[in-house]
């Protein structure tokens, strides 16, 4: 599988391990990594910032990848291909249009702000 191939495929399979994520037959080690990948996956902050020479791409290309593919490991093989199917779909008509799923993200994220903030001037 050539590099095309692959980023085709993450493309798939993170919207697969969301819809794992959301299914109750998913058991609950794959939820949480599930969890942690889809997170980091719409998380706006990286572990290493993208404004440093090549080490700022190095998570996209290597820890992103790293956490899906354990991810999947952990799922049941037939329960994600089951939906990875389902998400081979999901982009046809464009961006699913439900925010409601990055509001815990957002709350997260500004949690964490508020109490960088409240540290640093208090």
């Amino acid at each position: 599988m050539n590099l095309k191939q692959r980023a085709s495929r993450l493309k798939t399979d993170i919207p697969a391990i969301f819809l794992c994520l959301k299914s109750k037959e998913t058991p609950l080690i794959p939820k949480i990594l599930a969890g942690v990948t889809v997170a980091y996956a719409l998380s706006p902050i990286d572990l290493i910032p993208d404004f440093i020479p090549v080490l700022g791409y190095l998570d996209d290309l290597i820890i992103l990848p790293a956490f899906v593919a354990l991810t999947i490991h952990f799922i049941p093989k037939d329960l994600f291909e089951h939906y990875r199917k389902e998400a081979e779909g999901m982009w046809a008509d464009g961006k699913p249009r439900k925010w409601i799923y990055a509001l815990p993200v957002i709350i997260i994220w500004l949690l964490l702000l508020w109490l960088i903030i409240k540290i640093i001037f208090f």
